[in-house]
C-alpha cells in the first residue's frame, strides 16, 4: 500500500513540477519571432563558431570586392593612350603635378580596394612596395623592390615640404626606426596630406598622413630619382 502511494505521489510530483519545467525550458530554447535570427543564415541555424566563420568570410569577400571606379582616358609620356580607373571622390592631382608623376599616381589609385598580399603585385593581391614598384613601371621606371630599398632611393624630404610623389616610410608601432610600411603621397595642401598604400587590413587605400596612428609611425621620406 505505501509501495503504491509512493509511486502516486511521484506521478502528482512529475506532472505537477518537472513537466511544467521541461516544457519551459523547451520552448525557451526556440528562436523568437522578434529574436532577430542571430544564428540563422542561409536556410539554417549555426552555433556561435560557425557564425563568427561565416561573418569573417564574407567581411573578406567584401575587402576583395572591385570598388565602384570611372574610367578616363589620359596620355602616357609616351604619348601613348591610357585608360585610367579611379574611384569617385579622390582629390584631383594638382596641376603642378609632372606628367610623369601624375600618371604614377593615377596607375596607383587604379589598384584601389585590391587586397593585401605579402609579395603581391597584380589586382589579386598587392603589398605595399609592390604598389609602387607597379606604378613606377607605368612610366618605365625601375625602383628597388623593397621598402628599405626604396627609403635609398632618393633625397631625404622634411615633412612640411612633401609634395605628390614623394615616397613616405613608417614603423610598424610608435617611435619605431624600422622601416616596415611605405606609401606614396597624391596630395599636399597646407591642411592635408593624402598618402596612397596598400594597408595590411584594408588593401590599396589613400590615408591622411596627420593622423595620429600614421603620424606616431612616421620615420622619413624621399623624393624619388627620375
Amino acid at each position: 500500500m505505501q509501495e503504491y502511494s509512493t509511486k502516486v505521489s511521484y506521478s502528482d510530483w512529475w506532472r505537477q513540477w518537472a513537466l511544467p519545467v521541461l516544457v519551459l525550458l523547451a520552448l525557451s530554447a526556440l528562436p523568437g519571432c522578434n529574436a532577430g535570427k542571430v544564428n540563422y543564415n542561409n536556410g539554417r541555424y549555426h552555433s556561435a563558431r560557425d557564425m563568427a566563420r561565416i561573418k569573417a568570410s564574407e567581411r573578406a569577400r567584401g575587402r576583395g570586392r572591385a570598388p565602384v571606379t570611372v574610367k578616363t582616358k589620359s596620355k602616357t609620356a609616351a604619348g601613348r593612350t591610357k585608360i585610367v580607373s579611379r574611384r569617385p571622390g579622390a582629390a584631383p592631382i594638382a596641376a603642378n603635378v609632372s606628367r610623369p608623376i601624375a600618371e604614377v599616381i593615377e596607375t596607383a589609385r587604379s589598384y584601389q580596394g585590391v587586397p593585401y598580399k605579402y609579395g603581391g603585385t597584380t589586382r589579386l593581391g598587392m603589398d605595399c612596395s609592390g604598389l609602387l614598384h607597379e606604378s613606377f613601371a607605368a612610366i618605365d621606371v625601375n625602383i628597388p623592390r623593397s621598402s628599405n630599398e626604396q627609403a635609398m632611393w632618393g633625397a631625404p624630404v622634411k615633412p612640411q615640404e612633401l609634395q605628390p610623389g614623394d615616397l613616405v616610410f613608417f614603423g610598424a608601432s610608435p617611435g619605431s626606426n624600422t622601416i616596415t610600411h611605405v606609401g606614396m603621397v597624391t596630395v599636399a595642401t597646407p591642411e592635408s596630406v593624402q598618402f596612397i598604400h596598400s594597408s595590411s587590413s584594408l588593401g590599396v587605400i589613400e590615408n591622411a598622413l596627420e593622423t595620429d596612428y600614421y603620424l606616431s609611425r612616421f620615420i622619413k621620406a624621399v623624393r624619388p630619382r627620375l
